[in-house]
C-alpha cells in the first residue's frame, strides 16, 4: 500500500528541493529558464537547508514510500495577519493521483496552526490544474495583474480565510 508522508527537509540532501521544483515544472520550460537558477536553487533550495530551523516552520517534502515527489514552501513573515504559499509542486510522473491536493490541504493546515487569518497564493492563468486545485480547497480568487515577464500569461491571485 502507498504511503504519503510530508517530512521536514532536514532528512533530505540539499538539492532535493531544486530537483522536486525542476521536475514539477518541467513541462515548460519558461519556468525554469525564468526561476531555476536563482530563485529554486539559491533562494529556495540553498537558503532553507543552510537555515534549517527557519525551513522547519515553513517547507516539507512529500515523500510516496519514501521518494520525495513534491515540496511545499510558504513565507510566515507576516503572520498572524497572511502567509503566502510560494513554490508547490509535485513531479510530473505523479500528477493527477490527488498527492498535489493533499500536499496543499497539509500546508494549509500547518500554516492555521501557526495562527494565519488568512493564506495567500498566486499562479499564472494558464495554468489550469494549479487552479482548479487552489479553488477546490477554498481558496478565492481576488485578482489578477499582468505578468512582470511577457512570456507568461497574466497572474492570478488567491486568499483562503480562516473564518
Amino acid at each position: 500500500m502507498a504511503e504519503l508522508k510530508f517530512k521536514n527537509i532536514r532528512d533530505f540532501e540539499k538539492g532535493t528541493i531544486f530537483e522536486i521544483l525542476k521536475q514539477a515544472w518541467s513541462f515548460d520550460e519558461r519556468y525554469y529558464q525564468a526561476d531555476a537558477e536563482t530563485k529554486w536553487r539559491n533562494e529556495s533550495d540553498a537558503f532553507f537547508f543552510d537555515h534549517l530551523s527557519i525551513a522547519d516552520t515553513c517547507v516539507f517534502i512529500t515523500t510516496l514510500n519514501e521518494e520525495p515527489i513534491g515540496v511545499v514552501m510558504w513565507d510566515p513573515r507576516e503572520l498572524p495577519e497572511r502567509a503566502t504559499i510560494g513554490h508547490n509542486g509535485i513531479i510530473p510522473k505523479y500528477k493527477g493521483n490527488g498527492f498535489g491536493k493533499l500536499q496543499l490541504q497539509e500546508a494549509i493546515n500547518r500554516i492555521l496552526q501557526a495562527g494565519a487569518k488568512k493564506i495567500e497564493v498566486s499562479t499564472n492563468l494558464d495554468l489550469i490544474p494549479a487552479r482548479r486545485m487552489y479553488e477546490s480547497v477554498g481558496f478565492k480568487e481576488t485578482r489578477r495583474e499582468p505578468a512582470d515577464n511577457p512570456v507568461f500569461d497574466d497572474w492570478i491571485f488567491y486568499a483562503y480565510q480562516n473564518l
